[in-house]
């Protein structure tokens, strides 16, 4: 019996690689998010999202304009580009992803033409089984938004290939209910040396930087992301506090703000809300 699991388990890793969908057809619950499970594929119902308030996403405001606009056209059945959002650390690439999510589906009611949304996250680690997700969403009757966080690839790995497939579109092309967004540190989703040693080492070079260094260019919507300055390092600690509550004057919370900055060695929306929750706790409240 137990040579007989093993058999089947070595056979369901094997279809996983090949990308083929080995497991049952998933089903949609009453739950707005999902995360994909690469190793059995299905889809795992997540009750409760960890999002901000998009509001509360202070210095991207051209960021959020843009991707917001990009989402709504897609839940209402227009085009929509997949998204690659890229850049510094700590400046919301993943809270805004799944604030505008969020956003859309308390929306979803009050407003004409909005399809249901689902958010569906899928690991780096299962990248390579993006395709079977893309065919498993493609049967089931709702607008997907998948997103991967803190996407990129190292010299060695080939796991980029499933997802070049998806956004060149293959054979099977990505459904049309479905939206691919990425965030990444990296502008080309590759090392830095990786992208010099391909441009100096490539015999026919245009093709080795199509093939791997120029991926990013498969998205069709590239959104930066850069460290904020002082002054909206501190406009993000202030709206925080007002939101939730925290009251402190107004010069000891500057002068807190910048020496808490500064023991980090950076000003980011991460860096405030590391920040306010430090001084929430020194006042004895919760964010919540």
């Amino acid at each position: 019996m137990k040579k007989k699991h093993l058999l089947r388990d070595i056979a369901q890793s094997l279809a996983v690689l090949a990308g083929r969908d080995f497991g049952e057809k998933s089903e949609l619950t009453n739950a707005n998010a999902y995360q994909w499970d690469g190793q059995s594929q299905n889809l795992l119902a997540v009750d409760k999202v960890n999002y901000v308030d998009l509001s509360l996403l202070l210095g991207i405001e051209s960021q959020k304009a843009t991707l917001l606009a990009n989402t709504e056209q897609f839940t209402r059945g227009f085009g929509a580009n997949n998204a690659l959002l890229w850049g510094a650390k700590g400046m919301g690439k993943s809270s805004i992803v799944k604030a505008i999510h969020a956003d859309i589906i308390s929306r979803s009611d009050s407003e004409d033409g909005f399809e249901r949304l689902v958010l569906v996250e899928i690991h780096r680690e299962d990248i390579q089984t993006l395709p079977a997700l893309m065919r498993k969403l493609n049967d089931l009757e709702a607008k997907f938004l998948v997103y991967c966080d803190d996407l990129s690839f190292d010299k060695e790995e080939m796991d980029y290939k499933a997802l070049k497939s998806v956004l060149d579109g293959g054979l099977e092309g990505r459904p049309a209910n479905v939206l691919f967004y990425a965030t990444s540190n990296r502008r080309h989703l590759m090392p830095r040396d990786m992208v010099e040693n391909e441009t100096r080492a490539a015999i026919h070079s245009n093709e080795a930087i199509d093939e791997k260094v120029s991926l990013s260019d498969r998205f069709g919507l590239w959104l930066g992301f850069h460290n904020c300055n002082q002054d909206t390092y501190l406009e993000m600690i202030r709206h925080y506090c007002a939101h939730y509550g925290i009251s402190v004057e107004s010069e000891e919370l500057r002068s807190d703000a910048i020496e808490w900055a500064a023991t980090r060695g950076a000003r980011s929306g991460r860096v405030a809300i590391q920040f306010v929750r430090q001084l929430a706790g020194k006042k004895g409240q919760s964010l919540s």
